[in-house]
């Protein structure tokens, strides 16, 4: 009896700390990417006035001076963006971009990317399923591209990420016929992905040709 009382408060522990767990490795990626983009000048400017900023040179204190100054510029940014002046010169960015090939093709391809995430494709659902890693199992994704090959055959180029990190993943080339759209939004399929299956709408279309309308 005692045995079984461990074994279910343990258990009833795991159940409370999973989605803790998987919350803290996700805003975990997020903080580590946005603090790292500003941390090497501001731990360059503790060091250079070690009599002023001294008492900051703790490394979770950087760390974290650093994703305040990230968000902080981001909301600038976006602010700026949306203006008249800033849209200028993020025009003026874009055309300086356009003479550097590799970074223009960089560039160029995240913009599309983010667009694309933001509206669905003509005639189609943005996040559908396919058969991932094999014919017998479904995996989510989305669908970026949809395109003809040289047969007239009409492809789809469909992003596949891993949970809890989407920003790893794998792009596999489609045909949209082996397409099983979904209804559901863009924000309930990465909500899926980061709670690696936990929240999810209480229905989804699994057999092959069940296409939901645009």
């Amino acid at each position: 009896m005692r045995s079984l009382h461990v074994q279910r408060y343990v258990f009833a522990g795991l159940l409370t700390i999973i989605p803790v767990w998987l919350t803290w490795i996700v805003f975990k990626s997020i903080f580590s990417m946005l603090s790292e983009v500003n941390l090497p000048w501001i731990t360059a400017l503790v060091n250079a006035y070690p009599k002023t900023l001294g008492h900051l040179h703790q490394e979770w204190l950087l760390s974290l001076l650093a994703f305040a100054i990230t968000l902080g510029l981001l909301y600038i940014i976006g602010f700026a963006a949306s203006r008249v002046l800033g849209q200028r010169v993020l025009a003026l960015f874009e055309k300086l971009i356009e003479h550097i090939p590799i970074a223009h093709s960089i560039y160029g391809g995240a913009k599309k990317l983010m667009a694309m995430l933001q509206s669905k494709p003509s005639g189609m659902q943005r996040v559908v399923l396919i058969d991932f890693p094999s014919p017998e199992l479904k995996t989510l994704g989305f669908v970026t591209r949809v395109f003809h090959d040289a047969d007239g055959v009409e492809l789809a180029a469909v992003y596949v990420p891993t949970t809890p990190n989407p920003t790893g993943g794998y792009l596999e080339i489609v045909p949209v016929d082996r397409l099983t759209a979904t209804d559901w939004s863009f924000d309930q399929a990465m909500a899926f992905i980061l709670s690696v299956g936990a929240t999810s709408p209480d229905r989804v279309s699994f057999a092959l040709g069940r296409k939901k309308s645009p």
